[in-house]
């Protein structure tokens, strides 16, 4: 493990937010650059972010992600410099088109034209965010003489857009300051990489399934499981993963959740997607699995946490493990 290394963390969606706090408290004195925090259907992203800001004072705030469909372009910009100025110049806006079951079914919006919606919120954020008095006219969304009535703390916030599809990662390279990557072959990860930095170097991070335990089985299974939920009820990913060489395990694994469910879910996945898609097991196993994520090419890893058994006590563990200079 390259200790150098930029690294940082996701707290997850299934945390208590008092959970969250305190798992932040206890990375404030680590190495880690920037603590994420996910938006779903539970935690509402940037209170949180801001109620960490209190607790914690040294790491960069992310939001991993805040889906374009549910908040206006406004919206959005307004919750990020308002976040940046309580944080004091923390916040990095994470965004992303989220899927068709939250947008219509969780939100009631109409799940259309994704990559040109994602185009034009980076351009409107970028320019509200700016502090300036903005008109604007796309395809999607006309503005005009919107000017923020508060001062930003600073003249831009980094917006980073959480890409999958060939389109998105283009998109991401044309317009954005970062990407995060989430459930890619690791070859495949290093060939886009490769390729895209060509075009224009922008920041890559990589949200990396990780669970770490003295009980190497416990890990194991506690990543399997959160492997297992994305397969079962992310389509865009499964479809991704399907079609970069796990074709086989994915059907087996929506099969099997249509059928039963999530209980048994973990058991239908394979040790070689365990080893692309994750990291699990002893804190020295966890170290050296960490590496070849590091040799795809990706600048910034984000730990996902997943606690087993005790959060407190894990988190603890993974702070030690991977987070101590």
């Amino acid at each position: 493990m390259n200790p150098n290394m930029r690294i940082s963390c996701s707290l997850g969606s299934m945390l208590k937010i008092s959970e969250v706090f305190e798992c932040s408290r206890i990375l404030n004195d680590s190495k880690i650059e920037t603590i994420w925090v996910p938006e779903t259907w539970g935690m509402e992203n940037f209170s949180v972010l801001a109620g960490i800001s209190a607790i914690n004072n040294n790491q960069k705030l992310g939001s991993s992600i805040i889906n374009i469909f549910s908040r206006s372009p406004a919206t959005i910009a307004m919750g990020a410099v308002s976040t940046d100025i309580i944080s004091k110049g923390r916040m990095i806006l994470g965004l992303g088109t989220s899927s068709v079951p939250i947008v219509e079914s969780f939100h009631g919006y109409r799940f259309e034209k994704p990559l040109q919606r994602m185009r034009e919120y980076v351009e409107i954020i970028k320019l509200i965010t700016s502090g300036k008095s903005i008109n604007y006219s796309g395809k999607i969304f006309d503005l005009k003489n919107f000017k923020l009535l508060i001062n930003p703390n600073r003249d831009s916030i980094p917006i980073y857009i959480a890409a999958i599809n060939k389109k998105m990662v283009e998109l991401t390279w044309d317009v954005a300051d970062g990407t995060i990557f989430y459930l890619r072959p690791k070859n495949e990860m290093k060939e886009t990489i490769s390729k895209m930095q060509l075009k224009r170097k922008i920041d890559v991070t990589c949200q990396i399934i990780t669970a770490i335990s003295n009980d190497s089985e416990k890990a194991i299974e506690r990543a399997k499981k959160t492997l297992a939920f994305y397969i079962a009820v992310g389509k865009i990913y499964r479809e991704f993963m399907a079609d970069n060489g796990f074709n086989r395990e994915t059907n087996e694994i929506f099969e099997e959740y249509n059928k039963s469910g999530f209980s048994q879910l973990h058991e239908f996945v394979s040790d070689s997607m365990l080893s692309e898609f994750t990291i699990a097991g002893t804190p020295e196993e966890c170290k050296k699995q960490l590496v070849s994520f590091q040799n795809t090419g990706i600048d910034l890893p984000i730990i996902q946490f997943n606690p087993v058994e005790d959060t407190i006590e894990s988190i603890k563990l993974l702070k030690k493990t991977l987070f101590e200079e």
